[in-house]
């Protein structure tokens, strides 16, 4: 199946599907020599296992890692690691009802006239259950990006359907009982009646994440067309119910002015970011900001209209084990394809460019006065439209 594989130098090839005995990822390109045990995987799918909280799917998965290859006395050899996720909590019963009709919003439609065939047990090929493999993967990806550059990906939940949460610590984000990963755990009360009140309801409702990446040197990217940017949003885009991708400002860049947009400079370092930390497609070395829209889940069980594989009209409800908001168990996952993007650009530059030191001192990400601006020479552009 083609589409199944990301990465230029750095690549990960998912398998499996949702009521399969088992699925799981392929690494090829990994550095060699770098301590890698299940120990530093776990964490991250942990955070992203079903039946964490009462406002996610109850469907039980462990999702314990199994490292089959490319580990040798605690150490990758880099030749390809095989990474095993068994799946132990299959109810495929649940969609025999279902397996002859199409559920709107879902890519059933999409999969049999593409294919022919579709599994339709959990989505099969086109579950979320596939995330799974994608962040043990990114886990990989995260511990080298620390270890060799000081790269830090984290994430956290800004938005719950209509309540928008603003960023007040890290610290939140991990803190015991915030089931959402939002910044700010004073706010979980507020958002766990939200929650209840939806499931009541049978409704689902969308979310909106953001990612950060700090500690990205400046130089990171391919223009034109292996843009960092454009494979961070291709990357994300991939991602389960993604429906959209901001880089920095992103869709707010339409309402701001120039003066405002573009990211003034000074020998103290960048004044604001804007740009999400990357120019031309190319990282700045300030934060790398990403944002995604995740939409509402399409698995409700409210009656909705559909046709089955005859073309005959039908009403269907999805009845099981369903998250109301999958955005809620998507921190982690965006986190892992951020670093995913990351690390093959981290060795892609390093293959071409390890040579180009000492053009210039690197601009400080962020600089500690913000407010004061020394205008120096004035200088003119010489062809403002060039394009």
């Amino acid at each position: 199946m083609s589409g199944s594989t990301l990465g230029t130098l750095f690549t990960v090839t998912t398998f499996g599907e949702s009521h399969g005995p088992a699925i799981g990822c392929v690494i090829d390109g990994c550095p060699p020599g770098m301590e890698l045990s299940a120990e530093d995987i776990q964490p991250d799918l942990d955070r992203r296992k079903p039946g964490t909280s009462r406002h996610v799917t109850q469907r039980r998965e462990e999702d314990k890692v199994e490292i089959l290859s490319g580990v040798y006395e605690g150490k990758t050899t880099g030749t390809p690691i095989a990474l095993l996720i068994r799946n132990e909590d299959q109810r495929s019963k649940d969609y025999e009802k279902i397996a002859r009709s199409f559920r709107p919003g879902h890519a059933d439609y999409t999969y049999l006239r593409k294919y022919g065939i579709r599994d339709p047990r959990g989505g099969g090929r086109s579950s979320a259950r596939l995330t799974a493999p994608a962040v043990a993967a990114g886990a990989v990806a995260k511990k080298w990006l620390y270890q060799r550059y000081g790269v830090v990906v984290r994430g956290y939940l800004s938005q719950l359907g209509p309540n928008r949460v603003e960023f007040k610590s890290w610290e939140d984000v991990g803190a015991e009982g915030n089931p959402f990963f939002v910044a700010d755990a004073s706010r979980v009360p507020e958002l766990e009646a939200y929650m209840d009140k939806l499931r009541k309801s049978g409704e689902s409702c969308g979310a909106r994440l953001t990612v950060v990446a700090s500690g990205v040197p400046s130089g990171w990217g391919e223009p034109l067309y292996d843009r960092l940017d454009a494979d961070i949003a291709k990357v994300m885009m991939g991602i389960n119910a993604v429906k959209g991708v901001e880089i920095g400002a992103g869709f707010r860049s339409v309402e701001q002015l120039g003066t405002e947009h573009s990211d003034e400079m000074t020998s103290d370092g960048f004044l604001s970011n804007n740009a999400g930390g990357i120019l031309g497609g190319i990282s700045t070395g300030q934060d790398i900001v990403v944002s995604i829209a995740v939409k509402p889940t399409s698995s409700i069980r409210l009656p909705r209209r559909t046709i089955d594989i005859e073309g005959n009209a039908a009403t269907i409800e999805t009845h099981g084990r369903h998250d109301p908001c999958v955005g809620i168990r998507a921190t982690p996952i965006a986190e892992a394809f951020l670093a995913l993007v990351l690390i093959d650009h981290a060795l892609r530059q390093r293959a071409q460019n390890e040579d180009v030191k000492g053009v210039m001192r690197a601009v400080p990400a962020r600089a500690k006065n913000t407010k004061g601006k020394s205008e120096g020479d004035k200088l003119e552009d010489p062809d403002p439209l060039e394009a």
